[in-house]
């Protein structure tokens, strides 16, 4: 089974809280309707639905949730997805930044300065240069990669990305993108 279609199904509210009620132990229909609030109806027509697509074995009242469905649907979608895009054009930065950044934020900061400064030169780019910005924009800016502010505005300016004056901060170094 495709994990789009799983999506489907836990798209209607009724077949979701059938779903959630048997994962969280409910073994019978009138169980299932007890800790989900719905009507024995409903349950039964959720669990039909459900047993029809293979998520559900149903036995009498008795009903079971095949939990390996899910996760064979979520190995194959995981196959079948493109992969990422690099990050970098340089295969050895690529690989940092693929170590460090998930959905365009920072998982941890590189303790390793090495692999910090590859991090580092990335997430500057997000300045412009010849822009000044004041403490609470380079913290909004910093925040969309990390919620350690403070520690990745540290950095940059110790790192010479950023300098720092009367409560201004301006980029000072990493590369930058020239349009031809």
């Amino acid at each position: 089974m495709e994990a789009a279609t799983i999506v489907g199904l836990l798209a209607d509210p009724t077949r979701l809280k059938v779903v959630a009620a048997l994962a969280l132990g409910a073994g019978t229909i009138e169980e299932v309707a007890g800790a989900s609030g719905l009507a024995l109806k409903d349950v039964a027509l959720a669990a039909r639905r459900l047993g029809r697509a293979g998520l559900v074995r149903r036995d009498g009242h008795v009903l079971e949730l095949l939990t390996d469905r899910f996760g064979a649907a979520a190995r194959a979608a995981a196959a079948s997805a493109p992969p990422p895009e690099p990050l970098s054009d340089d295969p050895a930065e690529s690989a940092v930044l693929a170590a460090f950044i998930r959905d365009g934020r920072l998982t941890t900061i590189p303790a390793q300065q090495s692999k910090r400064r590859v991090v580092l030169e990335h997430v500057v780019r997000v300045f412009e240069v010849g822009v000044r910005y004041p403490e609470r924009e380079v913290n909004a800016l910093l925040a969309v990669w990390h919620p350690d502010t403070a520690a990745l505005r540290r950095y940059l300016v110790d790192e010479g990305l950023l300098s720092r004056e009367a409560g201004l901060y301006w980029r000072s170094g990493g590369w930058v993108d020239v349009d031809p």
